[in-house]
Order: structure tokens, then sequence, then C-alpha cells
């Protein structure tokens, strides 16, 4: 299963800035990778999994603004289209993995 994260921040102060930034160093440092702006997303092994880290996310985040997260199978996450531009290099390589993982 897959975890994606959405979020709009205010940036309008230097503090807002600075708690935009530690949220962001926060879902690269537990894994997550960029789909898009402020789009990440985070292979998990299961329910157990996605529920720990919608908790860390929700201890996490910001007063601010707004954070949503969902939930997606990898059957839902591979019929995503792309109607410009390709997947990242980062999705490629943990497209590879998980085909690695599986086997």
């Amino acid at each position: 299963m897959r975890l994606i994260v959405f979020y709009d921040l205010p940036v309008s102060t230097k503090r807002l800035r600075q708690v935009y930034q530690r949220f962001h160093t926060y879902l690269l440092k537990e894994g997550y990778d960029m789909l898009q702006y402020s789009v990440y997303c985070r292979l998990c092994n299961g329910h157990d999994a996605i529920e720990k880290h919608i908790r860390r996310i929700e201890a996490n985040a910001p007063e601010h603004g707004n954070v949503r997260i969902m939930k997606v199978t990898e059957k839902q996450y591979s019929q995503m289209y792309f109607l410009v531009g390709q997947p990242s290099k980062q999705e490629k390589i943990n497209k590879e993995q998980k085909q690695l993982l599986l086997f």
C-alpha cells in the first residue's frame, strides 16, 4: 500500500516558512518521495504500517495550513496516468525495489 500526503502550508512569515521547511524535511527523513510539489508518497507494508505513519504525521503536522493523507493500494497507484512528463528517477527505483521484495 501507499500513503500519499498532500499539503498546503502558509509561508507568509519567516516563522511559517520555518514550520513549512521542518515538515518538508520530516517527510524526507521518513522516506517519503516527492511526486509533485507538496505531494509526497511512501510505500508501506500493510495496514499497521499505514496507521503508524498516519499517527506520526498527525504528531508532526503544523498547526496552520492544510495536510491531507490518502491510502491507496498498489493496483490503484499503478493505474495513475501521466498526462505530461514521466515518473521520476526515484519512482522508477522504488518500483524496481518493490518487485525485488516480492520475489
